[in-house]
């Protein structure tokens, strides 16, 4: 009885320790030359975008280099602290689109990075969270 009580206190502290490794493994080479397009904004999926060439999305380049798209174009040199993902002085273009829904996501995913946002992957989803709102993408192709 007292080996499987040791065991089974094995097992739940070995497993514990998997999934805390899981995010504190993210790194940047994991990110690397991917590209994700955005599938829902705090729980609610995207609604129809009037411009289907403008999917919102995210890619990350060499050394942790990320650019993207909402509305307009942004890019910046990322950081990551853990699973905290920041990007100091992120550029972007600044055109006014008519899709009101792009032009708020704009502003979001610019404070996000901004201010630093806890980043997550699992399987083909990379999901951005901050403590007012969650981005979940999914794997769409590699970059180069």
């Amino acid at each position: 009885m007292k080996k499987f009580a040791a065991l089974m206190l094995v097992a739940a502290a070995i497993s514990g320790c998997t999934g805390t490794m899981n995010n504190a493994q993210i790194g940047a080479e994991r990110l690397q030359h991917h590209r994700y397009v955005l599938q829902s904004v705090n729980g609610s999926p995207l609604g129809e975008l009037s411009q289907p060439a403008r999917q919102p999305e995210i890619s990350f380049g060499e050394n942790l280099h990320v650019s993207g798209a909402m509305c307009n174009r942004f890019m910046g040199q990322g950081k990551l602290t853990g699973d905290i993902l920041k990007v100091d002085g992120m550029a972007s273009t600044r055109m006014m689109c008519t899709e009101p829904q792009l032009n708020a996501l704009d502003k979001l995913i610019g404070t996000m990075l901004n201010n630093g946002a806890r980043i997550s992957l699992s399987d083909k989803q990379l999901t951005l969270k901050d403590a007012d709102n969650t981005l979940v993408y999914t794997l769409a192709d590699l970059v180069q």
